[in-house]
């Protein structure tokens, strides 16, 4: 798979704040890639420099075979780009808005099936202000699909929205992606970067931490996974602290907490306990690390809203 974007040693810099530190990656095409870190890690800048929205104080950035820096409107004519927050002209409909984008890149559009794409034919002839918060997100994706780009940017896309315009908003990413669309998303929900990125940029402080496959990333060494379970009668902590794997063992609540590093060895243990001493495991759950232990274990902090 081939590099559609290349950041080498990209960095911003304000007098004598640094809020973009020498940071390396690249995003390959057809992949979701995500930024994730927290608000004021230096995301939004990094992108506002790909898009060529913002100068760069040192590094490059090709995109799709374009130097921003020196190639910035073939590059602009490559991306579209959904900021946190859109103005949209007053007095015109989506779809008058819609043709109004369309001619500022000479293209003729099908306004109507960029609508029906994100799910708004029925408030075509709305204005913006007349939409939900999520209509309005997912306008702002259709407006920066105009110019049918190579590349999508989504800044925070789902800050302010409630758990069912979030999830919808989750099916139209994955779906426009599904269409060849590459995407690169930045993102302080770790629930967010977890189901939809093929990769994430682990960011704070205004450098990368961490890069890898979600996968990879919630393998990271250290990180435990707990085991939680009820009986019909007592068990013995120091049994429980003595099975496979365990790094700790204690009650919880009306039942038994366990913490093992590796789930697979401890499991097979633990029911072979139970059976041996006669008692049964009643709802029992497995818990596995999220990106909020992974950010956890590489910062030492937890994520900063």
């Amino acid at each position: 798979m081939t590099n559609i974007i290349e950041v080498k040693n990209l960095t911003k810099r304000y007098e004598k704040v640094t809020v973009v530190d020498g940071i390396n990656f690249e995003v390959r095409r057809g992949e979701i890639f995500g930024i994730l870190g927290p608000n004021g890690a230096g995301k939004t800048t990094t992108l506002e420099m790909i898009e060529g929205l913002k100068s760069i104080t040192s590094g490059q950035v090709i995109l799709n075979g374009h130097d921003v820096s020196k190639e910035t409107r073939k590059v602009k004519f490559s991306i579209g780009v959904q900021l946190q927050s859109s103005s949209f002209f007053d007095g015109l409909n989506l779809i008058e808005l819609l043709e109004t984008f369309g001619a500022l890149y000479n293209r003729k559009i099908d306004a109507m099936e960029l609508l029906r794409e994100v799910q708004l034919e029925e408030k075509a002839k709305a204005e913006v202000k007349e939409l939900s918060g999520g209509q309005k997100q997912r306008f702002s994706i259709a407006a920066a699909l105009v110019n049918d780009p190579k590349v999508l940017f989504l800044d925070e896309p789902t800050t302010g929205l409630d758990p069912q315009a979030r999830r919808n908003l989750w099916d139209l990413i994955s779906s426009i992606n599904k269409k060849g669309k590459t995407i690169v998303l930045t993102t302080h929900y770790m629930d967010e970067a977890e189901i939809l990125c093929d990769r994430i940029a682990v960011m704070d402080h205004a450098k990368i931490i961490k890069l890898d496959i979600t996968e990879n990333l919630l393998k990271l060494s250290g990180l435990d996974t707990a085991v939680h379970f009820r009986v019909d009668k007592p068990c013995s902590i120091e049994h429980l602290q003595a099975l496979a794997d365990i790094k700790e063992a204690y009650e919880e609540g009306h039942g038994y907490r366990l913490t093992t590093a590796n789930a697979e060895g401890t499991l097979p243990a633990l029911f072979k306990h139970a059976k041996d001493c006669g008692f049964k495991l009643i709802d029992l759950q497995l818990h596995q690390p999220t990106l909020e232990d992974v950010f956890l274990k590489l910062t030492g902090h937890a994520l900063r809203d």
